[in-house]
C-alpha cells in the first residue's frame, strides 16, 4: 500500500492555498491514506476485462407519447397563489438585467 506523509499533505494544502493546523494535517494524512488504500483495492479488481459502469444494472430511458388532455386546473385556480399576475400570466422579476 502506498503511504502518504504529513509533509505531502502539508504540501498539497499549500498548493491548494488551504491553511491547516498540525492536528488537521495529521487527521487528513490518515484519511487520505484510507482513501488511497480503497482505490488500490478497487484497482485490484478493475481489470481490462471488467467494463466500467456507473450503475450496477443497465439503465434506459422510458419514453411515452405526449397526449394532449384537459387541464385539471382552471386559469384562476392555477394563478390563485401567485403573488402577482397579468391577465392569464404569472408576473416574475426580470433576471440578468433584462428589461421586458
Amino acid at each position: 500500500m502506498s503511504e502518504i506523509s504529513a509533509e505531502q499533505v502539508a504540501h498539497l494544502a499549500n498548493l491548494a492555498r488551504i491553511a491547516l493546523t498540525d492536528e488537521e494535517i495529521g487527521h487528513l494524512t490518515t484519511e487520505l491514506a484510507q482513501i488511497m488504500h480503497a482505490v488500490e483495492k478497487v484497482s485490484e479488481v478493475a481489470t481490462p476485462d471488467v467494463p466500467p459502469t456507473s450503475h450496477p444494472i443497465p439503465m434506459q430511458n422510458v419514453y411515452r407519447d405526449d397526449v394532449v388532455g384537459a387541464s385539471v386546473l382552471s386559469v384562476d385556480e392555477a394563478l390563485a397563489g401567485a403573488p402577482e399576475r397579468d391577465g392569464n400570466r404569472f408576473v416574475v422579476s426580470a433576471i440578468l438585467g433584462e428589461e421586458q
